[in-house]
């Protein structure tokens, strides 16, 4: 696909023009310059063509800070996927010596590119554009990303070099968040999972700001990867752009089916890690805790006791987040890769999970032949409360409980048989809801498990 990337300083509102022609809200927008630091990918669809737009972070030539460095890698590898650069410049700061060393930088490349002069906000700045033009021969439009302003007639100059292609048959992605606390090694696993370094990584907690989508090929299956910014507890947010990050983290996790809960070892699970996985855990993710960085564990006790302690944290896990028991624990080390190769595997059982439906008759069967009788088993001399059910969604399964009454069954009824599917239907990693409808036809309850 024909990919456009856009570069340009700090705060010259590349995220904003990356919005504007994506016509989706991925990227972060603030007055704070230096928001945006991974690399941000988006499809455009202009009259019946499409192309990838990639947002850059904004670049400083020689500039030697660790993050801005970082940052000026992952432009240099935007600049050379793409087949068309875009020079974003601001009409309100005027031409400064990082344009004129960026625009020397590109033409070094001898990649084709286009000066875009922002922040033209109406007809009497476009005077302002005119001094863009002492950087060369390159076209030069002046736009107003923020009003929509110019944008029609960039598109009109970018088209023409967009190739026609047949229209495919999309292969269904399966969508993959990667959430979890500040500095737990999110990105690490990402970049080790892709076999490059597609994400920003540094040792300066809260590095990743906007969600991160990579696609990924594995086994004939296509997995989208979103690492997202590391979730911090209420409080400890004080930039506008932390803020927002949390924000956009939970937004996009909401895009996602697969949740992978990215836990340190050394610090165990903690009420924030839990806090996270209830916010994936309400809103119906199949959830895969993953403890990352166990090289750092591994290697201070002998191998034999290896799956000891692994237990050992993972009963300490579960206790401190009960409503996770169905998750599965992985461990698994970012930095030597040790059983990272496990993660996608579990990733498409449970995503397969999440699409399985129990057809009625066999759900009723499995009530009458077992649960039922077990039910009897425990003492109760009442009839077995439910009538029949169905199952009536997926992703996650929903399950509707037809009463015989007006009673709602106990919680540790309801559990029992959340855990009575789940030792007969395979739910791998996947929460199952039941909702009860008893006599009563307007009565109704929820359950998540």
């Amino acid at each position: 696909m024909f990919r456009l990337a856009i570069v340009g300083r700090p705060n010259v509102g590349k995220s904003t023009l990356f919005n504007r022609l994506t016509g989706a809200r991925r990227a972060i927008v603030g007055d704070e310059p230096g928001i945006t630091r991974d690399r941000l990918y988006g499809t455009a669809q202009w009259n019946s063509r499409r192309f990838e737009v990639i947002d850059t972070g904004g670049i400083i030539p020689d500039e030697k800070e660790l993050i801005l460095e970082r940052v000026l890698q992952q432009t240099e590898i935007a600049v050379a996927e793409a087949d068309l650069v875009l020079l974003l410049v601001d009409a309100r700061d005027g031409l400064t010596p990082v344009d004129r060393a960026l625009n020397s930088l590109l033409r070094t490349r001898s990649k084709e590119y286009f000066i875009v002069v922002n922040k033209v906000d109406v007809p009497s700045q476009e005077q302002y554009a005119l001094e863009f033009h002492s950087l060369g021969t390159s076209p030069l439009f002046a736009i107003s990303a923020e009003h929509r302003q110019g944008i029609a007639e960039l598109v009109d100059a970018i088209l023409p070099k967009v190739p026609e292609t047949e229209p495919q048959q999309e292969q269904e992605e399966i969508p993959v968040a990667i959430i979890g606390r500040p500095n737990v090694g999110k990105s690490s696993l990402l970049n080790c999972l892709l076999g490059e370094e597609r994400a920003i990584v540094t040792d300066v907690p809260g590095t990743t700001r906007d969600a991160v989508d990579s696609l990924l090929s594995y086994q004939g299956r296509i997995f989208r990867l979103v690492d997202t910014a590391g979730i911090r507890r209420k409080g400890k947010t004080r930039l506008m752009a932390e803020k927002l990050s949390v924000v956009m983290a939970r937004k996009n996790m909401e895009r996602a089916q697969i949740v992978l809960l990215v836990i340190d070892p050394q610090e165990g699970m903690t009420h924030l890690d839990a806090t996270i996985a209830g916010y994936a855990h309400k809103t119906g993710k199949s959830i895969i805790i993953v403890v990352n960085k166990w090289d750092l564990i591994s290697r201070q006790i002998p191998e034999a006791d290896h799956g000891r302690e692994k237990s050992r944290m993972e009963k300490a896990f579960r206790s401190q987040a009960r409503f996770l028991d169905f998750a599965p624990v992985l461990f698994v080390s970012a930095k030597t890769g040790e059983h990272v190769s496990q993660i996608l595997r579990r990733v498409q059982e449970a995503f397969q999970a999440r699409q399985f439906r129990v057809p009625t008759a066999e759900l009723n069967s499995f009530f009458e032949n077992h649960l039922q009788p077990a039910f009897a088993a425990g003492g109760s001399s009442r009839k077995f409360p439910v009538k029949y059910a169905a199952q009536v969604s997926v992703a996650p399964p929903t399950f509707v409980f037809f009463m015989r009454g007006k009673a709602r069954l106990h919680f540790s009824t309801v559990r029992f048989l959340i855990n009575r599917l789940r030792d007969r239907f395979v739910f791998y990693a996947t929460p199952i809801r039941i909702v009860q409808r008893t006599a009563a036809a307007s009565s109704k309850v929820s359950a998540n498990s």
